[in-house]
């Protein structure tokens, strides 16, 4: 282990942070760059993304909020309630907000409301802006709880849907109506008029054999879709077809024998098409081929990570209590 060091306040010992398992990782995180903790006071933070306005928006889960963040200042609430819409005290499970979020090519905001059990897009960077429906329910049933998206070029939504957003959060719970845990595509999101309801008989099932799907991101190409599985503690691969369905599944990484605080959760990808995702310890650095070259350790549990800053070479990692940003050398594309 070397390299990062935690940018540190007087009560935090130092942290050795990387775990090194492959050469090719110095071509990606430089030896000096330091873990900054930039927000905190949270319980359980998610989804990340830096929007086109140059600020950074991450929930909040247990709070149900959906937090704003601009670089030097301090973290405020930009929207609240952010997933369950009912009085507070009728909602008896852990976490109530939403979760992932990303941006469309317009700049607008697109969520998965994780306990709001649908995914959703607000119209503009307002908090009071109109808000869209782009799916609830599929053949007729409510979606568990959205967990995590991602847009094709083409304004096509592929999002996954376990039931951590449940009051119980498993296959037993009562309100869960689809016997799958889901992973989906939602061809021309981008293009659902603004207000118009959900265009429900285009959702299509694309994967429906991982028990707790989770991260979802494309290759820089789009040619390949990698979803992670919680449950198993692996990273799957799929070719894209032409039509956006997909075919040739096959893991990527399996890290089931990997023990550790945390496992397979947000992902994205950098420029060279290297996954950055969480996972057992801290920040998982996978190559395109599959192999482990590195782990990030980060002080706590991760549930995300996403791509930010002017040059898109900021890495932004939710985590337990707090918000933290590396610099990297490759970096990925913002949405």
């Amino acid at each position: 282990m070397a390299g990062l060091a935690l940018s540190q306040t007087p009560t935090q010992p130092p942290v050795e942070t990387v775990e090194r398992l492959d050469p090719a990782l110095d071509q990606l995180v430089d030896p000096s760059a330091q873990i900054e903790r930039v927000a905190t006071g949270f319980l359980w933070t998610e989804g990340p993304v830096w929007t086109h306005s140059g600020f950074l928006l991450f929930a909040a889960i247990r709070a149900n909020s959906i937090m704003e963040w601009h670089p030097g200042g301090e973290p405020k609430v930009f929207l609240h309630p952010s997933g369950y819409q009912g009085p507070p005290d009728l909602f008896k499970g852990r976490e109530p907000g939403s979760d992932g979020m990303t941006v469309d090519s317009k700049g607008r905001l697109t969520v998965a409301g994780h306990a709001q059990r649908d995914v959703w897009r607000l119209e503009s960077l307002d908090p009071k802006a109109q808000v869209t429906i782009l799916a609830d329910t599929y053949q007729g049933k409510r979606l568990n709880s959205p967990n995590d998206l991602v847009y094709k070029s083409d304004g096509s939504l592929y999002f996954t849907d376990p039931p951590y957003g449940l009051e119980t959060q498993n296959d037993q719970d009562p309100k869960k109506e689809l016997k799958v845990n889901g992973v989906y595509l939602l061809p021309g999101a981008r293009d659902q008029k603004p207000g118009a309801p959900p265009d429900r008989a285009k959702l299509r099932l694309l994967i429906d054999d991982l028990p707790r799907p989770n991260g979802i991101c494309f290759s820089p190409d789009e040619k390949i879709l990698y979803v992670n599985d919680t449950q198993k503690r692996l990273w799957m691969r799929y070719d894209v077809q032409p039509d956006g369905s997909i075919a040739n599944g096959k893991v990527l990484l399996d890290a089931s024998t990997v023990r550790g605080r945390g496992g397979p959760d947000g992902m994205k990808v950098d420029r060279l098409g290297n996954i950055y995702s969480a996972g057992a310890g801290g920040v998982w650095i996978i190559s395109p081929e599959g192999k482990h070259l590195g782990t990030l350790h980060i002080p706590e549990q991760v549930g995300n990570v996403g791509w930010g800053d002017a040059d898109g070479k900021g890495l932004y990692v939710t985590a337990s209590t707090s918000v933290y940003r590396v610099r990297v050398k490759v970096g990925g594309v913002t949405p």
